[in-house]
């Protein structure tokens, strides 16, 4: 079964999220950002997911993890929790 590793933000609002992508895309730390405006527990760990299995995610963010290019920031993706940024750092 395929494995990836993975990192997200996960925000309220699209707007929130293009904001701190527009952040990310200028130099600032993905995992700072993280810790500071992810809703998701996932925050302490700056938005590290960890080894993840398909359909251990929601179906849109699963999408990116097994199907999108690796280290990109991919986003904002909505989901019923809210606006994700997703950055994909391998896939086995």
């Amino acid at each position: 079964m395929p494995v990836a590793m993975a990192r997200h933000i996960l925000v309220k609002t699209e707007a929130e999220a293009a904001a701190l992508k527009k952040r990310i895309a200028a130099g600032e730390a993905f995992d700072v950002l993280a810790k500071k405006y992810s809703t998701c527990p996932s925050k302490k760990r700056g938005g590290d997911l960890g080894e993840v299995r398909p359909g251990q995610m929601v179906r849109a963010i699963d999408q990116i993890i097994f199907k999108k290019p690796l280290k990109v920031v991919h986003g904002p993706v909505k989901s019923q929790f809210g606006y994700h940024l997703v950055q994909v750092f391998y896939r086995d």
